[in-house]
């Protein structure tokens, strides 16, 4: 999996893709991706709770990580730090932090002690009750109060 650009450091890379909280899937996945938009990645290493790729492509890459969030559902963070000024121009490292929902589509959850069935995961949460109809439009940034039922 490691390919790096011809003509650059072999360490070389312009983005940092952070997966986090993931399943196995969806690692096989992103790796999968890599190859077939031929993402150059200069290293790939297992860090704590998850894997991180140093890619040699910031387009790509935000791509990469949209594909997942649109995939599996997920919080989606990109930021860019600045990294160097080459001819007076700013150059900026991205990292694109992907964290995958510990829920899917049409699973029964709880919010706040009420019972909900995930109706759509986009960019945003979709929920609605199951005994009023009501429904919420939820940020992944408050997934983490979302608690999946068990049936």
């Amino acid at each position: 999996m490691v390919r790096s650009l011809e003509g650059k450091h072999p360490n070389y890379y312009e983005s940092l893709l952070q997966l986090r909280d993931v399943t196995a899937e969806v690692i096989d996945f992103t790796e999968d991706e890599i190859e077939q938009i031929h993402l150059p990645v200069s290293k790939h290493k297992k860090v704590t709770g998850g894997m991180d790729y140093y890619c040699s492509d910031n387009n790509l890459t935000r791509a990469l990580g949209k594909t997942l969030q649109d995939r599996f559902g997920g919080e989606l963070k990109i930021t860019a730090t600045l990294h160097t000024k080459k001819n007076d121009k700013d150059l900026y490292r991205t990292t694109v932090l992907f964290r995958e929902a510990h829920f899917r589509k049409d699973d029964k959850v709880k919010y706040y002690g009420e019972e909900y069935v995930i109706k759509r995961m986009s960019k945003d949460i979709f929920l609605q009750n199951t005994k009023t109809g009501e429904k919420l439009h939820l940020k992944y940034k408050d997934m983490n109060l979302i608690k999946k039922s068990i049936d």
